[in-house]
């Protein structure tokens, strides 16, 4: 059954940060993406990489209209894994690549300050 667990003050996270907290096989990373909160899985579908450690940042579009064909996108929301690269949206765990793979999500809420994560 699902159990709702402090992870940190909320200033402790700042927008672009994230924390990872110990619960479950693998854990789970807390984010802040642009002052929203979001929780994925620290494991990578594709191979079981520790998702968490990868690089935070964006990924890119075709963009006809653009110079080069392609624009940046999804700045802060976008986990690459650490082996292979894979990338997911933290805000709904899906694979950029292939919509149809996913990571798991957790609800994260904030309290009198507090974040807390329900996993």
């Amino acid at each position: 059954m699902p159990e709702r667990r402090f992870v940190c003050s909320l200033d402790d996270l700042p927008p672009g940060g994230m924390k990872l907290v110990d619960v479950g096989k693998f854990g789970v990373g807390v984010y802040n993406v642009r002052g929203e909160l979001y929780a994925i899985v620290n494991y990578c579908s594709h191979e079981g990489a520790p998702l968490c450690l990868g690089l935070l940042g964006g990924t890119t579009e075709f963009a006809p209209d653009e110079p080069g064909g392609l624009r940046r996108v999804r700045d802060g929301q976008i986990v690459r894994c650490p082996w292979h690269n894979w990338e997911f949206d933290i805000t709904t765990g899906q694979s950029v690549a292939d919509p149809t793979r996913r990571i798991r999500t957790y609800p994260v809420d904030i309290t009198d300050g507090e974040v807390y994560l329900t996993a």
